[in-house]
């Protein structure tokens, strides 16, 4: 069995464990084979705050459970407010899955409301600091960017699951086991794409520092025009700031988020000459028929995206 006791559940809603005990006890009687149900005949839901864990959640769960996200398909995560029908989706929720590190700035607030269980994700991660801007000293909150980091967000998720449905944990530690090994393997393959890179392009220049868990895996030099997402975003100090970052490294492409406007980036590249490269996907995944429909898909994309960009720009 894993070992739950590091996970950190909060604000349990009143009533809420005699549900979930409620709920494993007539597994036990009538068989452990079906999926999870409350007394009220429904299943049991999982709310994630973000798109990218709720695949990772989805993998994990394999179907036992209902699992929804609160922000949607291309939403930018680090200034979403919650809407009434948030707030009503987290009270109903059974289980509510965060990153942390401060990511979800509105997050306690919601919790606050929404009194239901929850565990964050990046626990066991170990934060890389932000060096630069309002930020500095505070945790980076793109761990999930290393695949490696990924696997303790898989193992975060199987022991809350666990928690919450017993008599699941079989088919929980399956998945994860299973989960896991793909995520190592897309580590190798962002590895030795990044890796193949020359030494004078060995430099990743984003508008979001969401890519130092992603840098430090593979090897790279990290510049960025902000440290996270907020609403000082594009000064004329980043800018100016990068534009030298990219002379300094030679830098052939410089990137953008998908969920941000690219526009200071596009000054920084008509200022050096680098190249804007295609949009790299971080907080959010695209609809099931975009280009990166699953976290796997996420991190494959951008490591080809920022491999063949890099060795390709004039």
């Amino acid at each position: 069995m894993p070992n739950n006791d590091h996970v950190v559940w909060r604000n349990r809603r009143p009533g809420a464990g005699l549900v979930a005990l409620a709920a494993t006890l007539g597994l036990l009687l009538a068989g452990c084979g079906s999926p999870p149900e409350e007394d009220d005949g429904g299943r049991l839901t999982v709310l994630t705050t973000f798109t990218v864990i709720a695949d990772m959640t989805r993998e994990v769960a394999g179907g036992r459970v209902d699992v929804e996200s609160v922000t949607r398909p291309g939403a930018e995560i680090h200034e979403y407010e919650p809407t009434p029908d948030d707030l009503v989706r987290g009270a109903d929720a059974d289980l509510i899955l965060d990153n942390g590190l401060g990511l979800e700035r509105w997050f306690d607030q919601f919790i606050e409301r929404a009194e239901t269980p929850a565990a964050t994700l990046s626990d066991r991660t170990t934060p890389i600091p932000i060096t630069s801007g309002s930020y500095t000293g505070a945790p980076n909150p793109h761990a999930w960017m290393s695949p490696l980091n990924g696997v303790v967000y898989v193992e975060n998720i199987r022991d809350a699951l666990t928690r919450l449905d017993p008599a699941g944990a079989a088919q929980y530690r399956a998945n994860a086991e299973r989960y896991t090994g793909e995520l190592r393997r897309v580590n190798d393959e962002l590895v030795a794409t990044l890796s193949a890179l020359p030494p004078n392009q060995r430099a990743l220049v984003s508008c979001e520092g969401a890519f130092s868990y992603l840098t430090r895996d593979a090897g790279l030099r990290e510049g960025y025009l902000w440290p996270v997402n907020s609403d000082a975003e594009g000064t004329p100090q980043q800018i100016a700031a990068t534009v030298e970052f990219v002379r300094q490294n030679d830098v052939p492409a410089v990137f953008c988020e998908s969920t941000v406007n690219d526009g200071a980036q596009r000054q920084v590249a008509a200022d050096t000459g680098a190249r804007l490269g295609p949009p790299l996907y971080v907080d959010s995944l695209s609809e099931a028929d975009g280009p990166v429909p699953t976290y796997l898909e996420l991190l494959r994309h951008d490591a080809r995206t920022i491999g063949s960009t890099l060795t390709t720009a004039p």
